[in-house]
């Protein structure tokens, strides 16, 4: 989980380093690095984050499940 949350913040910090490179440029490559890199990086950060979340909850249920169980 931890690790998750590292890569995904690695990876949007890579997206925004990406994009404010491509600003520096005045070129069409420039334009498709800060969209298809950059926007990918940046993106799969997020969903990445988002997917850390949601696989916490549902571990965090399983295992208050279990414990009620015991009890």
């Amino acid at each position: 989980m931890l690790r998750n949350l590292r890569v995904s913040g690695i990876l949007v910090i890579l997206g925004l380093v990406v994009e404010a490179l491509s600003l520096c440029w005045n070129n069409a490559v420039s334009f498709m690095s800060f969209v298809v890199v950059g926007g990918l990086l940046f993106v799969s950060g997020i969903l990445l984050f988002l997917y850390s979340l949601v696989s916490l909850n549902t571990s965090a249920r399983r295992l208050d499940a279990t414990v009620e169980t015991r009890h």
